[in-house]
């Protein structure tokens, strides 16, 4: 049932509870409009007509909502040229995340920890695209993401194709002076320097990143490379401008949790905070019905208690990209997306809070 400007949801384990609950971190309390499952006939915002926001989480439409929200989610429907097969429709993902959020809460039982009793959170909506035209969508981004940044929020970007992760590392980069870490989760190395002629398509971006003068490519990591959909030159690129490379293999056979202790201590060295972005792809084929169709790759398992990991270490924005909707009726990918970002979140919610 629609309603004027929100979602009614009367299945009871896809509502949202609203109200204030006493918080276990002594001195705050617990947000307004809290995430929280099995809790039957809430309203669900919406961030535009049909399709509510991340968790249910209030959507940010003001400056002052948005000093308000600890923990920002922002979306970015760009699909830019294609390198493999038809367009993709991987901008609809914005859209299909969300729907599927709005199943969970913030609450993790493996840690005993619910995010939302010590963060509040927001929905800022999509940043504005036109298809084809990369100077003003790259520029929409960026501006989107500035006011995130310059607000001292806690970033979550959803996509999109992976091109969109120039940007918001470029402005993230600029926000720490250059003082910054990257965590590239990915089968693929996305660190050509052109495609044809395209200089920002999505098996570019990190190309670009290795030129830009805020990133230092030795405190970069591509995590989880791995198959025959890997051009011979990216490994050599990234040799050159000093980037480091985890194989899918190197995971599978060392541990998750070991290889992932590497990247972080990698990515922290001498900066003062990290940037951990996914492709879908990341995952196994059989984890990931609406992404690129890559075999041997992590269990949505492995990712989950990596990206964890990672949300313990220096992390302070994430965004994860390339779910294609079309091709995965269940939006099963979508659920996986939302479940990578809560178990990162919970992660950052113990750093944060000594927990």
């Amino acid at each position: 049932m629609l309603d004027t400007g929100k979602v009614k949801i009367y299945n009871y384990n896809t509502a949202i509870r609203y109200g204030v609950r006493q918080c276990r971190t002594k001195g705050r309390e617990t947000m307004k409009n809290k995430p929280i499952c099995y809790v039957p006939g809430r309203e669900i915002p919406e961030v535009f007509s049909g399709v509510s926001s991340f968790l249910g989480l209030p959507v940010i439409k003001t400056k002052e909502d948005l000093e308000k929200s600890d923990i920002v989610i922002m979306g970015v429907p760009w699909e830019g040229v294609n390198t493999n097969g038809p367009f993709t429709s991987v901008e609809m993902a914005t859209k299909t995340i969300r729907k599927a959020s709005v199943r969970y809460g913030g609450y993790l039982p493996e840690y005993d920890i619910d995010i939302f009793d010590h963060f509040s959170g927001g929905d800022y909506g999509d940043v504005a695209i036109k298809n084809g035209d990369y100077d003003f969508s790259f520029k929409s981004i960026r501006e989107g993401y500035k006011k995130i940044l310059d607000a001292n929020k806690f970033p979550v970007v959803f996509g999109g194709d992976h091109s969109i992760s120039y940007p918001l590392i470029s402005e993230f980069a600029k926000k720490y002076n250059g003082k910054i870490g990257v965590i590239h989760f990915d089968a693929h190395m996305d660190n050509m320097e052109t495609y044809g002629e395209e200089k920002y398509a999505r098996c570019s971006p990190f190309h670009r990143l290795y030129e830009d003068e805020n990133v230092n490519p030795k405190n970069m990591v591509h995590f989880g490379i791995r198959g025959p959909r890997n051009n011979p030159d990216g490994i050599k690129t990234a040799k050159k401008f000093g980037a480091h490379v985890i194989t899918g293999m190197e995971i599978k056979l060392n541990g998750v949790l070991e290889s992932i202790k590497k990247a972080i201590e990698i990515a922290s060295d001498g900066t003062d905070a990290i940037y951990v972005t996914v492709c879908s792809d990341i995952l196994d084929v059989a984890n990931n019905p609406g992404g690129p169709p890559d075999p041997c790759g992590l269990t949505s398992f492995e990712l989950a208690m990596a990206l964890h990991e990672c949300g313990k270490a220096k992390c302070e924005a994430f965004d994860f990209v390339e779910i294609y909707p079309p091709q995965d009726p269940q939006n099963v990918s979508s659920h996986v997306a939302s479940w990578m970002t809560i178990y990162l979140l919970s992660g950052v919610t113990k750093r944060k809070f000594n927990l």
